[in-house]
């Protein structure tokens, strides 16, 4: 995934760490996408609430790539980024078309994706794509993990 320039608002310092996954757009990109991020919160030493928020707001964001109309074989891009202070999820796919925040009935059985990522997310939104598609990305607010001395990441 080509790195882009990013407003200088939402831009990282540069001495964030990242990491950046390329994934098919298949539905098991989604629990793959879960676990590598688990695994690098917990090497970040990341609270266990911010991270399983991240890990809800990733599966959203992945769930909504891999359902993206696209054309068939593009992959999924997924970046994890920490400054210490905040927690930056990227994900991005060859579709053009922008998310939508619905607000789904209590009999729909979807369409709640987004309403829980604006939610979660201490702030969300979209950018487009060097190239074709979009970026959809949220940011929460990163906690020390207590139990680690209150390390950061």
């Amino acid at each position: 995934m080509p790195k882009r320039a990013v407003p200088a608002e939402t831009a990282p310092p540069a001495s964030a760490q990242a990491v950046t996954l390329r994934l098919p757009r298949h539905r098991r990109s989604v629990s793959r996408a879960r676990a590598a991020l688990r695994e690098q919160l917990a090497l970040w030493h990341v609270d266990a609430e911010v991270s399983g928020d991240a890990a809800l707001l990733l599966s959203e964001l992945v769930t909504n790539a891999v359902k993206a109309r696209a054309t068939p074989g593009r992959e999924i891009g997924v970046l994890f980024e920490s400054d210490g202070a905040r927690l930056r999820l990227e994900v991005s796919d060859a579709s053009d078309d922008q998310p939508v925040l619905k607000h789904a009935r209590d009999d729909d059985e979807s369409g709640r994706g987004l309403a829980l990522v604006a939610e979660l997310a201490h702030r969300w939104g979209t950018e487009p794509r060097d190239g074709v598609g979009k970026v959809v990305w949220a940011e929460l607010l990163v906690r020390p993990d207590e139990s680690e001395g209150g390390k950061r990441a």
